[in-house]
């Protein structure tokens, strides 16, 4: 609609002519329950907001997307909400220095997670709402001035249900009436603001801390889900972390947690990961764990935890002016939160799992067309919705960590403690972090911030050694190269290990280290000549910066035969990293990398590392092995799977991790016939407890190949009739090899907008089956003749789920890419977002065709 992408332009002028002192939204959600009439079901909004104008007599307009406003009112004075809202826009004329603006509209709920979202819960038919907002959707709920910039105080009052208990930022009280009335915030910006309301089961405990002038300090905690998840709810472990996390953030930050209350709640049908709003975090409810999972799902969960808790201060307390500066809360998040983890929880190895899974996010985006410089160019809304992404995450965190061993921890946190006290509740931009950082540490950043931040790609680097006679380094130096159009080179800080095997059949060890800055296209590392020759020459050991690591020819042997005996488990991890950016980068054939996990995995001992492996094998036998051994290396794995799983210590997170994997790889019938046994109680295999998740995980391949009809999969519903069993229906269904039921499954996302957000991903990842490419191959023609249209009339989030999720990259040949680039070349004045998700998925499958011709020509 016209007006609903906001630019930076008109943010910035808008900022220019506005200071905002305070909101009050009252909400009625009382229309959550109970029928819907025709038309979308909406709820009352009622928003007062106090502004001043730099020039009196100016325009400008408030932001609001609602199906329609009832009253407008500024400055005492009626306006007609037919001439002054468009559907995105109220138009405000001849503003006055002070102002008052009352918005009185009828708002949508929502079933794409945008906005206000309506979940009914099927086990037991109750309703949740909750409010998510980041980038712009807080206009959805309220009316606003929907930019970072434009903070304010906020104050909410929330009209629900009988039985309902609802939450905000503040803190809440109920009146007599039924209403919720909340305590008025700090300035924030819209984009943190929330609302959860619904009868969720809750519980509580408190932090306490006596600061460093003595002070005390209390933080009422509080946790939250679906009263169909309370039996899994583990909020003890939760306010385990939570405190920890406030103990790190306390005594390294310097200034005490500065929103009140903290309450976290696990919500249904989430689209991302978590969001900070101040006092009232929310979180995908699917870290409520309803099986046995993984040490490494929990250290995921305490690392979102602790993410979203840093960003009470790098984003709430301080948060950037606009878009463009997005890593200012989102780097330092993803940074913080590995670094609080590791030092403050019982998740010691962190870090090896930010090396190995982050920077692979972070790898993968920084070679796509549409890289960008970690503070990036947002020219919009759209722009912004998508650079939530492995630069501005992962990459900013592996750069702010490279700059932490660069000024030192102390000068670090001593320039993060100024820059709180410095911008609370205000806004900044690169150049504010900087100052801080050049006088706590000493150093002038801006060469490092031009190379580092402010500049597209990645380096690789690559050991090249020379030997003498005697066997012994003669000169060992590291080659820098950059990557496609962003060639540049940049200064690192690195490690250069050294390993050898100090007996025959032992590990592979490190027994000398040296730290070198490297910078141009050469670099010698003088400390380690007349080493003695190593097998394994590591190239960023201990993971300081962020680089593809390459290996020298004897290195590379080394690791192709002793993989697993190299002892360090970062180093193993990085090891294993590399090997995949040399597959992806179709420098080792996908065929060679399967082999790889095949003979070594099973030794493994991080679970986050493995689970990794195996995603990375799916993916490398999907698309980078060539087609005609596909059905080869899917038997391979297969029978490797179950081989390990067979072997694996009974009832260990490693049995589990490879039951999984083995329910992935299935393929033959005997594969099926042992999962349907396990289903059924008719085959077992000790130890394994095949609990409701890991149900569904062995029925998904049987539906997928045909080994189970829709009776089967309905009938384990009704086992499961909850929210997380019909997400596993929906999925297992459109899954099934037949033409009749892809159709359909096309139909429910592509040309209708009836599923919510949680049910159109369940339905696509359903429809997407490698094993399927003849059936799904007659969908990329009308792909590339829907998206647009979709992309139109739908949500930006349902947007991006179905033009990623349904790119034809399974057809993995020379025509879908072509189709891809005649879409492109028919479509240059498409929507800049709509058109980066294709030329990510084209870059993709380019990658996977240059990996198959390299596949092949490995089996000459």
């Amino acid at each position: 609609m016209p007006g609903e992408n906001l630019s930076r332009d008109e943010a910035r002028e808008r900022a220019e002519l506005l200071s905002v002192d305070g909101y009050e939204v009252a909400l009625d959600l009382r229309s959550a329950v109970g029928e819907g009439g025709e038309g979308p079901r909406t709820f009352r909004s009622v928003t007062t907001v106090r502004f001043r104008c730099a020039r009196p007599g100016a325009d400008t307009f408030a932001d609001l997307l609602a199906p329609s406003v009832t009253a407008v009112t500024l400055n005492g004075e009626a306006l007609d909400p037919a001439a002054v809202f468009d559907g995105t826009r109220v138009a405000l004329a001849g503003l006055r220095e002070e102002n008052v603006l009352v918005v009185d509209a009828q708002c949508a709920y929502s079933r794409t997670g945008e906005g206000m979202h309506r979940f009914v819960d099927p086990e037991d038919g109750e309703v949740y709402l909750y409010t998510q907002y980041e980038p712009a959707d807080a206009r959805r709920v309220f009316a606003n001035f929907e930019q970072p910039d434009l903070k304010a105080p906020f104050r909410f009052e929330v009209t629900a249900p009988d039985g309902w208990t609802v939450w905000s930022n503040g803190v809440g009280e109920v009146t007599d009436d039924g209403v919720w009335r909340f305590a008025g915030t700090r300035p924030i910006s819209t984009y943190i603001t929330a609302v959860v309301a619904g009868p969720y089961h809750y519980e509580s405990d408190l932090y306490r801390r006596t600061l460093g002038d003595g002070t005390e300090i209390e933080i009422p905690l509080g946790a939250m889900c679906r009263r169909g998840l309370a039996r899994h709810f583990d909020a003890d472990d939760i306010f385990t972390v939570t405190k920890q996390g406030l103990d790190f953030f306390h005594d390294n930050f310097d200034y005490p947690y500065p929103f009140g209350k903290y309450d976290q709640a696990f919500v249904p049908e989430y689209n991302i990961g978590a969001m900070e709003n101040p006092g009232c975090v929310t979180f995908r409810e699917e870290y409520v764990f309803r099986g046995k999972v993984t040490r490494a799902s929990y250290e995921r969960r305490a690392n979102v935890i602790l993410h979203e808790m840093a960003h009470m201060w790098f984003g709430d307390l301080v948060t950037m002016r606009w878009w463009d500066d997005l890593w200012l809360k989102e780097s330092f998040a993803d940074f913080m939160g590995s670094y609080s983890m590791v030092e403050a929880t019982r998740f010691t190895n962190g870090w090896i799992t930010f090396a190995n899974n982050r920077k692979s996010w972070a790898y993968r985006a920084d070679q796509l067309p549409s890289t960008h410089p970690v503070t990036a160019d947002i020219r919009d809304l759209e722009d912004a919705k998508l650079n939530f992404d492995g630069i501005t995450y992962a990459k900013g965190a592996s750069v702010l960590k490279q700059l932490v061993a660069y000024v030192g921890k102390d000068a670090f946190m001593e320039g993060a403690r100024r820059y709180f006290k410095r911008h609370a509740y205000g806004n900044t931009r690169l150049e504010d972090l900087l100052a801080v950082l050049e006088e706590t540490s000493g150093r002038d950043l801006a060469s490092w911030s031009r190379a580092w931040l402010q500049t597209a790609g990645v380096n690789s680097l690559t050991p090249q050694v020379t030997y003498g006679s005697s066997g012994r380094i003669t000169e060992l130096a590291v080659l820098q190269e950059g990557s496609g159009p962003h060639a540049e080179l940049r200064p690192h800080r690195v490690a250069v290990g050294l390993y050898r095997r100090e007996e025959a059949g032992g590990t592979l060890v490190r027994y000398a280290r040296a730290e070198v800055d490297v910078a141009g296209s050469r670099t010698v590392v003088a400390e380690l000549v007349g080493s003695e020759k190593p097998d394994l020459v590591l190239v960023n050991d201990d993971d300081l910066t962020y680089c593809k690591i390459r290996f020298d020819p004897e290195s590379l042997a080394t690791l192709r035969a002793h993989l697993d005996d190299v002892s360090d488990p970062l180093a193993r991890a990085l090891c294993w990293s590399a090997l995949w950016n040399l597959t992806r980068d179709a420098l080792l054939p996908a065929r060679d990398f399967v082999d790889l996990v095949l003979r070594f995995a099973g030794r493994e001992s991080d679970i986050g590392v493995l689970q990794m492996l195996h995603a990375w094998t799916r993916s490398a036998l999907t698309h980078y092995a060539a087609p005609e051994w596909r059905e080869e290396g899917g038997r391979l794995l297969a029978e490797g799977a179950l081989r390990e799983l067979r072997i694996a210590e009974p009832g260990s997170e490693h049995q589990l991790t490879w039951a999984r994997f083995f329910a992935a790889t299935a393929c033959r019938d005997a594969d099926f016939q042992l999962l349907r046994g396990l289903l059924e109680g008719t085959a077992r295999i000790d130890g394994l407890e095949v609990d409701q998740e890991l149900r569904w995980t062995f029925l998904g391949p049987l539906a997928s190949h045909g080994a189970a009809d829709e009776k089967a999969i309905d009938a384990e519903l009704a086992r499961d009739d909850t929210a997380s069993g019909k997400r596993h229906q929906v999925r297992c269904l459109a899954s099934r090899p037949s033409a009749a039921v892809k159709a359909q499954a096309w139909a429910a996302v592509v040309e209708s907008d009836a599923l919510s957000n949680a049910l159109v991903v369940a339905t696509i990842d359903g429809f997407m089956q490698p094993g399927q490419r003849e059936l799904t191959a007659p969908y990329a023609e009308k792909y590339f003749a829907a998206i647009e249209r979709v992309w139109a009339e739908r949500s930006i989030q349902i947007g991006m789920d179905v033009v990623s999720g349904l790119f034809p990259a399974l057809q993995g040949d020379r025509r879908t890419l072509d189709a891809t680039d005649a879409w492109l070349a028919a479509h240059e004045d498409a929507a800049p977002a709509l058109r980066r998700l294709v030329l990510e998925a084209r870059d993709d499958l380019a990658r996977a065709l240059r990996g198959q011709v390299c596949d092949r020509a490995s089996a000459v």
